[in-house]
């Protein structure tokens, strides 16, 4: 994987999710290198932001799937592309003792801002986190 050491303010970087079983470490690696130097608490906010939307792309899609991770000077910006253009996520409902549901409403909780955008053969799913100034 070509990634710079780490993301600077402005600078977009691609991963390409594997095919069949999703490598979530080694995707949680590779954000982690390009986000070292943001505080603990912001970077582990992102690690789960990205966990919770490639899990569903492997859930809930078809790939090929790709995330790309763009850092803005107050925000990271998390993209997952998919290939399932007709089914657009929504937010499920947490129940007591359920342990399905919650991915989104997380992401919801986590993020400044979440939403979908149509692309041809799929879609994106994106969220941004709040960064320290």
């Amino acid at each position: 994987m070509d990634t710079p050491e780490v993301l600077s303010a402005s600078a977009r970087t691609l991963h390409t999710l594997p095919e069949d079983q999703p490598d979530l470490v080694a995707m949680r690696a590779w954000v982690s290198t390009l986000l070292r130097d943001l505080p603990e608490d912001v970077r582990l906010d992102v690690l789960l932001v990205c966990t919770e939307l490639a899990s569903n792309a492997y859930e809930h899609a078809d790939g090929p799937r790709a995330m790309r991770v763009q850092r803005h000077t107050d925000f990271i910006r998390v993209e997952v592309d998919d290939h399932t253009p007709a089914e657009l996520p929504h937010l499920g409902e947490s129940r007591f003792g359920d342990s399905r549901g919650r991915g989104l409403l997380l992401v919801a909780h986590m993020s400044r801002c979440w939403g979908t955008r149509e692309m041809v053969g799929g879609k994106t799913i994106w969220a941004e986190i709040d960064t320290p100034a």
